[in-house]
């Protein structure tokens, strides 16, 4: 994490410079957040933690969305789809780390890729269908759910300007709750299946083991038993003891941290050289059970 900090500073500020030029020659805002700052940050970090050559990343991209787009929507006449389903995207997302990994193999760096490749795991190196699964995961993953938080991040700042004054009044002092925050109020992803692992009884209730049960992240941050005023949006709420990462236990997110520093270095950025930067209109959200996804969400710079 140290040591892609400065990596990830320099997407960020590459973003917002992009930014000042489309609001420059255009005389308002270039359009839509998700797309020009929301889905590029975190894809182009994962890249460049994981050593993904420039010329893949476009391809890489459009394999992302291909795999999510129907996780957790409903179709007419058809039955909800799961996240993974997107089979043949996958696959291609399989071939190109398959053919990263084998370059690492022979000329190994100091990338995720290579660390991966050269791995020792009980006595054996990663299989090529290991190291793809691993790779799609953790892009998939870590791009969808940062993407909708940064873009939630934007609404509810743009919704709630006293909570936009005290961020920025003191954002470094700040910045860890307004993170914690958004991802409490916003739940990225809404809920997950598990398989009870042994007996127990929750409040109550037996769950016995190998029963499925779900968990709806969505309903356990706006639990009033737990959070005082749970739908007020309130950045020095303390203590925050959300779930949007899983709770804590084996299924922690791996992209916690991640995450936050992310979050964090993209709107001390946006905010330090676009202090007006608002959302503008409702986001437009798909309509999954799955996770809080945002299509689009219009912005301003002015």
């Amino acid at each position: 994490m140290a040591r892609i900090a400065a990596d990830t500073e320099r997407v960020a500020a590459r973003i917002v410079d992009d930014l000042v030029v489309a609001g420059s020659g255009s005389g308002g805002g270039p359009g839509d957040f998700v797309t020009a700052v929301a889905g590029r940050l975190p894809f182009e970090v994962i890249c460049t933690m994981m050593g993904i050559p420039d010329g893949y990343r476009g391809t890489l991209l459009r394999r992302i969305d291909s795999t999510t787009e129907r996780a957790g929507v409903q179709q007419a006449g058809r039955r909800l789809r799961i996240p993974g389903r997107g089979i043949a995207a996958l696959a291609q997302l399989h071939r190109v780390v398959a053919r990263v990994g084998a370059d690492r193999r022979r000329h190994p760096t100091d990338d995720l890729i290579s660390a991966l490749v050269t791995a020792d795991v009980a006595g054996r190196p990663l299989s090529g269908r290991e190291l793809g699964s691993f790779f799609s995961l953790l892009l998939v993953a870590g791009v969808e759910t940062t993407r909708n938080t940064i873009a939630h991040a934007l609404r509810l700042l743009t919704a709630h300007p006293d909570q936009r004054e005290l961020l920025l009044a003191d954002f470094d002092a700040r910045a860890a709750g307004f993170v914690d925050e958004v991802v409490r109020h916003s739940s990225p992803i809404m809920q997950f299946r598990r398989t009870v692992a042994r007996d127990h009884t929750l409040n109550g209730f037996p769950l016995h083991a190998g029963d499925e049960v779900v968990m709806y992240y969505v309903s356990a941050n706006r639990d009033e038993a737990v959070f005082a005023a749970p739908d007020r949006f309130d950045i020095t709420r303390t203590p925050n003891p959300h779930v949007g990462f899983g709770g804590g236990g084996p299924h922690f997110c791996l992209g916690a941290s991640l995450a936050r520093q992310e979050l964090t270095v993209l709107f001390r950025e946006l905010f330090t050289r676009l202090p007006d930067l608002r959302s503008v209109g409702a986001p437009d959200l798909v309509p999954s059970n799955f996770d809080h996804r945002v299509a689009r969400l219009g912005f301003t710079c002015t």
